[in-house]
């Protein structure tokens, strides 16, 4: 067997630690800027639009890296990318807490970006020092790790920015991410490089850039469509050029950034759509649980304050965090596809049942919590899938379209429901009729179910 499809060598549970410790920091300082967004507009007197920038800026640039940093993983060693990766990270983490103004804090942003690639970078690593049963809960705490450190910046990014500083809310998690590494770089060996004579391929990784920014472009205008039909449909025909030249490249390169048979497999492709599908009906309802708690309508609504609405999503964090390493074992017991089943089946459940139960509070926060474990339950079962179901040397690559998958979903989710909001606010009026969130949550539901189509491909192309 050959150096890239395993190694010798082991790694304990101090080694995975690290990892989770990682995630935790990363996410922390990812999650920083959303709950202090208004304290940033008025210090640095940010328009709106600007304050929009800064709230999506970390967000493209980590789509955009993300299948960079799987693919030079696969490459060069998970390790070796993962602490030359981390080093942007802390710079960016230092620019935003220094930052004086909008142009530094993007350019810091920007650097943070980089932390979304740390995801596949881990996978990488635990596959190849793990056992497949051991890596699968591996994979659940990494990834349990990083929302449960979203979920901690969440809570302590706005006393610290009132309580210290708004420089304070970032360089606290950038010095967690700078010692948690030199703990990574101590405990992780030197994973030997996978194909580190290849070629990076500049065309294919260039067009799958462009591709990646006008498709957020194309969900930014979704929400305003019909004010915007001409430029909405230009973006979408030069979106569907991109991905022609895109596939047309990747065929006839001899080191393509994405090899066009991998995602041939039924295992990786159905994991990519079940992905979709479920983080899409995740997205749309998160977006419209907290609108719904603060909107004050005719007998629906209940008028919450942003601290009441935090402390009401807060078990629904809670949950989304305990639901990788929950996926994990319930993987390594009883494979990924009755997992996904089961959590597709309870979101299919919580998000129809919120359609005719919303009329308490109760009601919202039971039924995120459902939706959150199901979901994370869904999302890190098809992440071990999709790792085991490709060669060793394939991992980081199939892993970060995963994950860009992902974020793409949660973008689209956010902004097709704001778009149903808008489209269902009567003449007149700025409140959105109670129909609209009833549509929602149903289209929701809808687009899980279709998810189920695919889950009997997951166990279909998966390698010896």
């Amino acid at each position: 067997m050959s150096t890239t499809e395993a190694s010798p060598l082991r790694i304990g549970k101090a080694a995975v630690a690290a990892l989770g410790m990682l995630a935790t920091s990363t996410g922390a300082l990812e999650s920083a800027v959303s709950p202090t967004l208004p304290l940033l507009q008025r210090e640095l007197s940010l328009t709106p639009a600007e304050g929009a920038l800064l709230s999506i800026a970390m967000l493209i640039t980590g789509a955009l890296l993300l299948p960079i940093t799987g693919n030079l993983g696969d490459r060069f060693g998970g390790k070796r990318v993962m602490i030359r990766l981390m080093g942007v990270v802390v710079a960016g983490g230092l620019v935003s807490s220094l930052a004086p103004s909008l142009p530094v804090l993007l350019l810091g942003q920007v650097l943070q970006g980089a932390m979304l690639g740390a995801m596949p970078l881990s996978f990488i690593l635990v596959r190849k020092y793990l056992s497949e049963g051991e890596s699968s809960v591996a994979i659940g705490v990494v990834s349990g790790s990083f929302l449960a450190g979203g979920m901690l910046g969440t809570l302590i990014a706005g006393p610290i920015a009132e309580g210290l500083s708004r420089h304070w809310m970032f360089a606290i998690p950038t010095i967690g991410i700078a010692v948690t590494t030199l703990l990574l770089h101590r405990l992780m060996p030197d994973d030997p490089p996978g194909r580190p004579d290849s070629r990076i391929d500049w065309p294919g990784l260039l067009l799958m850039s462009g591709i990646l920014l006008t498709l957020m472009l194309v969900l930014a205008i979704v929400p305003e469509a019909g004010s915007q039909p001409i430029a909405l449909g230009a973006l979408i025909v030069f979106l569907g050029v991109l991905v022609a030249g895109w596939v047309a490249v990747e065929r006839r390169s001899r080191a393509p950034m994405v090899d066009l048979r991998l995602l041939a497999q039924p295992a990786i492709w159905s994991s990519y759509a079940i992905t979709f599908a479920v983080c899409l009906g995740t997205s749309l309802s998160m977006y419209l649980v907290p609108q719904l708690l603060a909107v004050t309508g005719d007998g629906y609504g209940f008028g919450a304050s942003a601290t009441d609405i935090g402390f009401y999503l807060l078990p629904g964090a809670v949950a989304a965090a305990v639901a990788g390493p929950v996926a994990g074992v319930a993987v390594r017991r009883f494979g990924s596809r009755p997992a996904v089943t089961v959590g597709v089946i309870c979101m299919i459940t919580a998000l129809l049942a919120l359609v005719f139960l919303h009329g308490e509070i109760w009601h919202l926060v039971v039924g995120k919590v459902l939706v959150a474990l199901a979901s994370g339950v869904c999302v890190t079962a098809v992440v071990v899938k999709t790792a085991t179901a490709v060669s060793h040397g394939d991992t980081g690559t199939a892993t970060s379209l995963l994950l860009v998958i992902r974020v793409v979903a949660f973008a689209a989710g956010a902004q097709i429901g704001g778009a149903f909001l808008t489209a269902g606010i009567p003449a007149g009026s700025d409140i959105p009729t109670e129909s609209a969130f009833v549509t929602g949550f149903v289209i929701g539901g809808a687009i899980a179910v279709l998810s189920l189509l695919t889950v009997r491909k997951l166990d279909k192309g998966v390698k010896e």
